[in-house]
């Protein structure tokens, strides 16, 4: 549960407010990926990755076979934006020559093709949530 009301706060004796928030179908479409992946233990939710001049907030983080994997969520953001950080994390390959995958998870089907051109050149996946669930 991500969020009451002050009905429900009331209901269930909570002090506690949280205000609402618009990211919830982000946040549970990235942790259902998480719990795809058989939830890893190196696991890092909306971790900033610095190199150099070049920062990136991924949605998520974590390491296979000590291999970084990025994790990005993408609910109906444009495209141009997804772009935006797809060339941030071509930049970062060019800066370290270091190996790392790149994962996506769209809730869209229509997307799939489309961020898979973007990606060309980086090692990773696209996920739809149908493929997750």
């Amino acid at each position: 549960m991500y969020y009451l009301n002050k009905n429900g706060r009331e209901r269930v004796q909570c002090d506690k407010v949280r205000k609402k928030t618009p990211n919830i179908q982000h946040y549970l479409i990235r942790n259902q990926f998480y719990i795809h992946m058989q939830r890893p233990s190196t696991w890092e939710s909306e971790i900033k990755v610095k190199v150099g001049d070049l920062s990136i907030v991924c949605d998520a983080k974590f390491d296979y076979k000590s291999t970084p994997c990025f994790v990005e969520v993408d609910i109906s953001q444009p495209m141009v934006k997804n772009k935006a950080k797809i060339d941030k994390y071509k930049r970062m390959k060019e800066m370290t020559g270091d190996p790392f995958y790149l994962i996506w998870v769209t809730e869209l089907e229509s997307r799939r093709y489309k961020l898979t051109q973007l990606c060309e050149g980086l090692v990773g996946q696209i996920y739809t949530f149908n493929d997750i669930k």
